[in-house]
């Protein structure tokens, strides 16, 4: 054939192709069922996911001036911005004044809670509106009347202390009366999680409290509106760009409109990240079923490949027309997928759009289709290609002789290096384009092992079943038997199931040590209380109080001050190469603290601890793993920015901390003359031998008598808090996750259905030597039960493993194995495997055996 005609045959031979795959369709679908669902919900899993992050994501950066509050956001903690630096902001804008604290709140009975409160100028809101109930206008609901100040709450506050509006309030030294509930507010998403009820009041009341303190912990946040004709991402910058050189020493945080809660944007990739590798676990488990379609299809169509052969088509031939079947069917798949994963944000944004606390912007995003596409159909191709290659070398005789015959037959080399290429294109896609390429090499590596320890599993299990001793029991020896057998379900049902239960395993585990963490019992030697913003000029006192008031209990009593870190090794901070787990050290400030002795629950592994009279230049402890992460060494120097100054500091040893004890403790432990005359607050511990709520209740008033600028934050309702918000992260891992099981059922029930026409051979020939209808099921129940306790032991083993990785080395927790949990998914397993397996063998034993012999 000339080079001038090749191309015409590709040409017409792809045409022939496409043509005889499509009059194939014509009779149907029969036998692709499970093909087309488990690529459609793999499809809508990363398509749906993708398709919410990107709508969220646009809606807070469409939303970003409003969450903000502003162009840009200057944050300082524990002082206020000097007149100079006021001066500064308020030349380039309009300026918006709030301060955010965590203090007590007393009700005219005496009841306390903790609260955030939120105090504002004039200019708050300078964008978006804050919703009211009742409505009114912001300095009527603030201003002072009758000896006391207006205030807004969240309706929580009102059920917790059981007040109504008219009711009043005290707050440290100032009473407030509450005038309307918080309904919304425009820049909340740009702060942290509230351990507390919002108490929204204004900055002349705060001030009037008291509890601005020297070195209280008080953020402080100068929000710049721009003139409208220069309000962008250019003038925000440069904006920026200015403070940073005309104040270097500010020690400001600041964010620009188009990364008003970097934190929450942070969350949101990595979640959305992981819901998409669960998705795309569902599609590999759904790969599975397109290997055993493809199989099963290719076994019907004997007739139809042996006189393609005898026509004259060639292997290749023959090849291309299936493989353009599986394209086509895995094109109508993922559509099928795209069409509901796109409508997710939609419906999301219709039946709960008032209820979301996000701006979630529904629209179509087409590189998230189209990404979600190229998965569906990459795996479609990577499991498919092995059977389909398995044709081109069959010679016709063969084919036909197959009726009796599994043998099995590696593709030809080319075919190999095709499905190798398939694969390699989905690991680059799924590692390239992740947001955290770590987290999704681990779970590529991850899902590799698991494919192939499947393999080892059937074989070992066809293994073991072959050298048993031959049994009396004939339900049991058939059942064994059939485990092995050739054209054996084994490593279908293992490899259909398998994958689906380690996942499983492995969000149960989590979701269950995670609940332990945060929602059950506390540690052991917890502290019950901390106390923050106690006055250095008290703490002794404070003390000494705490322990008068609970004899039996231990105090612990740290100073605290707040800084950021600008630099380490000449370097500054926004240009080092942190990596992921300890970036967050970087992105906002943190407690300090010093001292002349190794904090509790801290151990130095490098270098030594500075002499109790060290009296040198400044020297820093750092945590171990944030050492590494950040590429520090013993020796190194830590600039920190500590109330408008920078204090530089050399690294003297490195420490590994317990954080899971709760108590007090720092990333950073400076030595005593590092802060010297330093205005700070105190922070102290209360640890209670038998802690109970009338007790903890009591502690708390008596505190507050004594105290009233002493916050109190009780333990456990702030791990209940933090908890509530875990609870609903794994309640989407769970939504995400049963994706993963339905493709698992799926592709069992295709798998069992493949096998269909082995059965009723079976079922006939054992029927007509005399086998009952009862020991026929019996023995298919053995099998079933047999291989869904091999593989649900496997399950239960790889998902606990991946449980405790993820658990201990990504999320830095202690992990408890749940027997629990884990025998629920074995029970599940054998109910699914036995009850689908009967299901279909019932349909085998239905069948009579007259019109099966007349074709056998």
């Amino acid at each position: 054939m000339t080079s001038i005609s090749e191309p015409v045959y590709r040409s017409r031979a792809s045409s022939l192709a496409l043509r005889y795959a499509l009059r194939e369709l014509r009779s149907g679908l029969r036998g692709f069922y499970v093909f087309i669902a488990c690529i459609a919900l793999g499809v809508m899993a990363i398509a749906g996911v993708g398709s919410v992050a990107a709508s969220l994501s646009e809606g807070l950066t469409r939303e970003g001036r409003t969450l903000l509050g502003g162009d840009v956001a200057f944050s300082l903690i524990q002082r206020e911005a000097k007149p100079e630096e006021i001066d500064f902001l308020r030349a380039r804008g309009q300026v918006s004044v709030a301060a955010a604290l965590r203090v007590m709140a007393r009700s005219n009975d005496g009841q306390l809670a903790l609260v955030e409160l939120k105090a504002v100028d004039g200019n708050y809101p300078t964008l978006g509106e804050v919703t009211l109930d009742p409505k009114m206008p912001m300095a009527d609901l603030l201003a002072e009347r009758d000896g006391a100040f207006g205030a807004a709450v969240d309706s929580t506050l009102l059920a917790r202390l059981d007040l109504k509006i008219g009711d009043r309030i005290t707050i440290g030294n100032a009473n407030f009366q509450i005038r309307s509930v918080v309904v919304a507010e425009p820049d909340k998403l740009a702060g942290n999680v509230g351990l507390g009820p919002r108490v929204l009041v204004s900055e002349q009341s705060l001030r009037a409290s008291g509890l601005l303190q020297p070195g209280s912990l008080v953020r402080w946040i100068y929000r710049v509106k721009l003139p409208n004709n220069a309000a962008d991402d250019r003038a925000a910058t440069q904006l920026i760009d200015n403070a940073r050189s005309a104040l270097p020493e500010a020690g400001w945080w600041i964010r620009s409109s188009s990364n008003a809660s970097p934190q929450l944007e942070r969350t949101i990739n990595r979640f959305s990240q992981f819901l998409s590798l669960v998705g795309l676990a569902a599609l590999l488990v759904g790969g599975v079923g397109v290997a055993n379609a493809v199989k099963s299809h290719i076994d019907r169509r004997r007739d139809v490949i042996a006189s393609f052969k005898a026509l004259g088509a060639t292997g290749r031939d023959v090849f291309t027309i299936y493989l353009t079947q599986v394209i086509l069917l895995a094109g109508v798949g993922s559509v099928i997928g795209l069409a509901i994963g796109a409508a997710l944000p939609f419906a999301i944004v219709g039946l709960f759009g008032k209820l979301l606390p996000l701006p979630v912007i529904p629209a179509l995003h087409a590189d998230e289709l189209a990404l979600s596409f190229v998965y569906g159909l990459l795996t479609a191709l990577a499991f498919g290609l092995w059977p389909l290659g398995r044709v081109h070398d069959v010679p016709v005789a063969a084919l036909f002789r197959e009726e009796v015959s599994g043998e099995w037959r590696r593709p030809r080399w080319s075919y190999l290096a095709l499905m190798a290429a398939v694969i390699a294109l989905l690991v680059g896609v799924a590692i390239g384009l992740s947001y955290d390429k770590r987290v999704a090499a681990v779970f590529v590596v991850s899902s590799v092992a698991v494919f192939a320890l499947l393999r080892v599993v059937a074989a070992g299990l066809m293994a073991l079943a072959r050298r048993l001793p031959r049994s009396r029991i004939t339900m049991l020896r058939l059942a064994i038997a059939n485990i092995y057998r050739p054209g054996a379900l084994t490593p279908s049902v293992v490899m259909s199931l398998g994958l689906g239960l380690a996942v499983l395993v492995t969000i149960t585990q989590i979701d269950g040590n995670l609940r332990r963490q945060f929602l059950a019992a506390l540690p052991e030697k917890a502290p019950s209380f901390y106390f923050i913003d106690i006055p250095t000029a008290d703490a002794d006192r404070f003390g000494d109080f705490l322990k008068k008031v609970a004899p039996q209990s231990t105090v612990d009593d740290v100073p605290m001050l707040r800084g950021r870190i600008v630099a380490a090794r000449g370097v500054k901070a926004d240009e080092l190469k942190a990596s992921q787990d300890s970036e967050w050290v970087l992105q906002s400030d943190r407690g300090l603290t010093y001292t002349n002795e190794v904090p509790k629950g801290s151990k130095v592994v490098e270098g030594e601890w500075w002499s109790a009279d060290y009296q040198g230049p400044p020297l820093v402890s750092l945590e171990k793993k944030i050492a590494d992460g950040l590429k520090l060494k013993i020796g190194d120097e830590i600039v920190v920015n500590v109330l408008g100054r920078d204090i530089s500091a050399k690294i003297s040893n490195l420490r590994n901390v317990d954080w899971q004890g709760l108590g007090i403790n720092f990333v950073l432990v400076f030595s005593p003359n590092a802060f010297k005359g330093a205005p700070h607050s105190h922070v102290a511990t209360l640890s209670e031998a038998h802690p109970d709520p009338a007790g903890d209740a009591r502690i708390i008033k008596q505190v507050a008598d004594a105290f009233p600028m002493v916050t109190s934050v009780r333990v456990r309702e702030a791990l209940e808090t933090v908890g509530t918000v875990i609870a609903n992260l794994v309640l989407a891992i769970r939504g995400a996750s049963a994706v993963t099981l339905i493709s698992a059922i799926l592709v069992l029930g295709g798998a069992l259905a493949a096998g269909h026409r082995h059965r009723v051979y079976d079922a006939v020939i054992l029927k007509t030597l005399g086998a009952t209808r009862a020991r026929l099921l019996g023995a298919y129940a053995l099998e079933y039960l047999m291989i869904g306790l091999a593989t649900a032991v496997f399950g239960v083993i790889a998902g606990s493993i991946a449980a405790w990785l993820i658990v201990t080395r990504l999320m830095t927790l202690s992990f408890i194995w749940q027997a629990g949990s884990a025998a629920g998914v074995v029970a599940a397993a054998l109910v699914v495997t036995v009850g689908l397996g009967l299901a279909g063998t019932l349909l085998a034993l239905n069948q009579k055996p007259a019109s099966v012999l007349r074709n056998l």
